[in-house]
């Protein structure tokens, strides 16, 4: 394989590759570079932060709780809890970071902007990133099952309030239009019909998922032309039924994996392999196996996330910010903070993530991450109030970010690497006739500064 085809299929299943990964690769074959990025995919191992000390808020009794501690300092320890969300982002940028199995931790991703949630229940929803890391190459239905089961998702959509006498819509609109058809492939009686199979669908604090039977109704329903007493397991098999749900799942994963434009014929081509049997992992392998997906149409055309930029440099030159939930405003400038999704539809990504504040941004990130550039936290806003007041207790010292940069790995990895290796490994999409006469006026003093210069350029936002 091509240095261009191993940074392609490296950025596709996670954030490309360094000097030395290409040269061992290199010697590979194809089938054996797939087949490996696969076999890793098995090392599953959930993230979880330490949350041993709000035990209390989910073992006790809560109105005892208030009585021994006081109201004031319940209410604080619970906000903390909440405020844990944070930690579990920075655990998971540094799982991106660091992981074997970078390609199960790519599709978690991918499937966290497919599945969208948002929760302030520190438990639920680590636990619901869990449940998007061990679905994420198994097969869809039970995906869509587990998804529908979790108590972060019934909470943003409202389940928690679908009661029989009076159904609650939201997740059953949802369902169809985000996560498994598609705008305009269903009806407002199928949102009805199914909404009702969903009734009852709830959670208690403590114990997870559970089915109220006083508030699910098991009358007859009508989805899809199939009449019977479903339940919301019911209402998914039938939606797996629609080859639509397949070829809608496929075109998420042909903009994400592929190409952002579309072609018709490879879509259908994909739909037929996935919805035989709804496998994942069968899908993804049928892409990468292909030779297709190597054409120098799908290299280099995707706009890298703001999560893909920021590890994408940690795989090149290693850093660890010195105030690692700063990592947080990084996200923030960029557009995408991890678990807090814009609204329920996500990240649109492509296009969207770039404009000329971003983008003038972006390029200036090696420097500050890399050379420690100072930059005015305040620029674009709080993100979110809590965060603010983080701010807030800091107000009088000076505000910069810093970061502990292992430029020995990276002279390690580039000292016999040239300008022009460099180059090639850092930038995949075609370079502009500016950018060119640019790089050939510089005059190259060392790697490590020739590094940060080529990530500063336009062509390095890309994928």
């Amino acid at each position: 394989m091509t240095t261009k085809e191993l940074q392609h299929l490296y950025w596709r299943t996670g954030f490309g590759l360094n000097h030395s990964e290409l040269a061992k690769l290199k010697k590979k074959s194809k089938k054996n570079i797939v087949a490996n990025l696969f076999q890793q995919t098995k090392n599953y191992e959930p993230i979880s932060i330490d949350l041993s000390k709000y035990d209390i808020l989910v073992t006790g009794n809560y109105k005892k709780l208030k009585k021994e501690m006081g109201a004031e300092a319940l209410r604080e320890l619970q906000k903390e809890s909440r405020n844990e969300v944070k930690t579990l982002n920075v655990a998971w940028i540094d799982r991106l970071k660091k992981s074997d199995a970078v390609f199960l931790e790519k599709m978690t991703l991918f499937w966290a902007n497919v599945f969208v949630c948002k929760d302030q229940n520190i438990w639920f929803i680590q636990n619901y990133n869990n449940v998007l890391r061990q679905h994420a190459f198994g097969n869809f239905g039970d995906f869509v099952k587990a998804i529908a089961h979790e108590p972060s998702m019934l909470n943003y959509l409202n389940n928690k309030q679908n009661r029989k006498k009076s159904p609650n819509e939201n997740f059953a609109r949802e369902l169809m239009e985000l996560f498994t058809l598609g705008a305009g492939n269903y009806t407002e009686k199928d949102i009805k019909e199914s909404a009702r199979a969903f009734t009852g669908w709830t959670y208690k604090k403590r114990a997870g998922y559970y089915l109220d039977k006083k508030n699910h109704d098991f009358g007859e329903k009508t989805f899809f032309g199939k009449t019977g007493e479903f339940d919301g397991n019911d209402i998914i098999d039938i939606i797996l039924e629609q080859k639509q749900c397949a070829r809608f799942i496929c075109s998420k994963v042909y903009t994400y994996f592929i190409n952002p434009t579309i072609d018709s014929d490879r879509l259908e081509e994909l739909t037929e392999v996935f919805y035989k049997d709804y496998n994942i992992e069968n899908l993804m392998r049928y892409i990468f196996k292909s030779k297709w997906f190597y054409n120098e149409e799908n290299i280099g055309v995707k706009i890298k996330s703001p999560v893909e930029l920021l590890v994408g440099l940690d795989k090149v030159v290693p850093y660890q910010l010195s105030k690692p939930k700063q990592g947080m405003y990084l996200q923030k400038m960029m557009g995408q903070i991890l678990l807090n999704p814009v609204n329920v539809a996500g990240w649109k990504g492509g296009r969207n993530w770039i404009d000329s504040n971003t983008l003038m941004f972006r390029m200036k990130l090696p420097s500050i991450i890399l050379n420690n550039a100072v930059i005015n936290l305040d620029e674009k806003g709080d993100i979110e109030s809590t965060f603010d007041e983080y701010y807030k207790k800091n107000k009088k010292k000076r505000k910069y970010l810093k970061s502990e940069v292992a430029w020995d790995s990276f002279e390690s990895q580039y000292k016999k690497a040239s300008p022009e290796d460099l180059k090639n490994t850092l930038l995949l999409s075609t370079i502009h006739p500016d950018t060119e006469a640019l790089l050939s006026n510089l005059v190259v003093k060392n790697n490590r500064d020739f590094c940060i210069q080529l990530m500063s350029v336009p062509e390095y936002q890309l994928c």
